[in-house]
């Protein structure tokens, strides 16, 4: 049988762990910001164009 301390000791880092990971997760989707790959006035005959 497991003691008590050992078993809660495990209990309270599993759920430190669970929280971190949701803590990244919901990081991850806000730090993303929208911008243009190729903007206004960008050069069409550079090597990394779109080609059209």
């Amino acid at each position: 049988m497991v003691s008590s301390t050992q078993q809660f000791e495990r209990i309270r880092k599993r759920k430190a762990t669970t929280n971190g990971k949701r803590n990244k997760r919901e990081r991850r989707a806000l730090g993303t910001p929208k911008f243009a790959v190729h903007p206004a006035g960008y050069d069409p005959n550079a090597a990394d164009a779109k080609k059209s």
